[in-house]
C-alpha cells in the first residue's frame, strides 16, 4: 500500500476522470525512466566522439547523420540500448501494469521513451503507444515492408561506450546487403501512424476522460498535441513531475481542471493508480 497521501484536489480530479466512459491516458517521458537509472541522453551522457569531433545527440539522431556515418550512429544507439537493457522497470512502470489489469483496454499509455521499460514491465504492446520508437527494434525503410523487427539476439546487449560495429555485426543488422536502421523517430523525421501511432494517440486523447502526464516537460510536438486535445475538452489534466518549471506544469496550473503534483514518479504513480483501483473499478460497465 502506498504511503503517499494525495491532496484533495487531485483526488477530486481523479474521481471526475474515473466517472467518464472514455480512455484513461497516461503520457510518460524521461522522468519515469530516470528512476531506473536511465539518463536523458540529451545531456553529457549523450555526447559521442567520432574521430576528433564530439557530436551532440541532436546531431546524431538524424537521418542525414545515418546516411553520412551509419556505423557510427549504430554504435551510439547500441550503446544507448545497452544502458537501457541494464535498467529494470521501477514501481511506476509496474503500477501502470497493475492498473491495466484492472481497467483493461480503457487504459492507454503513450510513451516518449525508447527504452522499452513499459513493455518489459508487462504493459500490453497494443495499449502502449511508443511514439518515439524502441531501441530493441530496427527496420528497413528502403524495403516494401517497414515493420520493425527485433535486433538480432547475437548483437551484444552490453555495448561498451565508443565500441565500433564489426563486419560480422553489420551483416546481422543487414538484409540482402542493405544495412537496417534503429527504430526511433529522428529529429528530421515526422510522426506517422504505422510506426509511431500518431493518429491513434490523437484520437485516444480526443476521447479521454482523464490525462495523467508523468515525468515529461512538454518539448516535443505530439505530446503537446495530446495535451491540447484534453485541455480543449476540459477533461481532468494531472501532471506528476519532480520539476515544476515545464510547459506541462504551466498548463496544469492554468487549466480549470488541472493539477500539478511535485515528486518522483516511483512514489506518485503507485499512489495515483492505487487510488484509481480502489475508487474506480466499481464504475466499470
Amino acid at each position: 500500500m502506498s504511503e503517499v497521501t494525495l491532496p484533495g484536489e487531485l483526488r477530486r480530479l481523479l474521481d471526475l476522470g474515473l466517472g467518464g466512459s472514455g480512455p484513461i491516458v497516461f503520457l510518460t517521458g524521461a522522468g519515469i525512466s530516470a528512476e531506473s537509472g536511465i539518463p536523458t541522453f540529451r545531456g553529457e551522457e549523450g555526447y559521442w566522439t567520432v574521430g576528433s569531433r564530439h557530436y551532440r545527440p541532436e546531431e546524431l539522431a538524424t537521418s542525414s547523420a545515418f546516411r553520412a556515418m551509419p556505423e557510427e550512429v549504430w554504435s551510439w544507439y547500441l550503446y544507448r540500448r545497452g544502458v537501457c537493457r541494464r535498467a529494470d522497470p521501477n514501481p511506476a512502470h509496474r503500477a501502470l501494469v497493475d492498473l491495466e489489469h484492472g481497467f483493461h483496454e480503457r487504459l492507454v499509455v503513450i510513451t516518449q521513451n525508447v527504452d522499452g521499460l513499459h513493455l518489459r514491465a508487462g504493459s500490453t504492446p497494443q495499449l502502449t503507444y511508443q511514439i518515439h520508437g524502441n531501441l530493441d527494434f530496427m527496420r528497413f525503410d528502403d524495403s516494401g515492408d517497414r515493420t520493425p523487427t527485433e535486433i538480432p539476439p547475437e548483437i551484444d546487449q552490453d555495448w561498451e561506450r565508443g565500441r565500433r560495429v564489426r563486419a560480422s555485426e553489420r551483416e546481422l543488422l543487414s538484409r540482402e546487403g542493405t544495412l537496417g536502421r534503429p527504430h526511433v523517430l529522428w529529429f528530421d523525421e515526422h510522426y506517422d501512424e504505422h510506426l509511431f501511432r500518431f493518429e491513434s494517440s490523437l484520437s485516444t486523447a480526443a476521447e479521454a476522460s482523464l490525462l495523467v502526464v508523468v515525468g515529461t516537460s512538454g518539448v516535443t510536438n505530439l505530446p503537446l498535441q495530446v495535451a491540447g486535445q484534453a485541455l480543449r475538452r476540459n477533461v481532468p489534466f494531472v501532471v506528476l513531475n519532480r520539476d515544476e518549471d515545464t510547459s506541462f506544469a504551466e498548463l496544469a496550473h492554468r487549466a480549470p481542471r488541472g493539477h500539478f503534483e511535485r515528486g518522483p514518479a516511483g512514489e506518485l504513480v503507485p499512489a495515483v493508480t492505487e487510488y484509481m483501483m480502489t475508487h474506480g473499478l466499481d464504475r466499470l460497465a
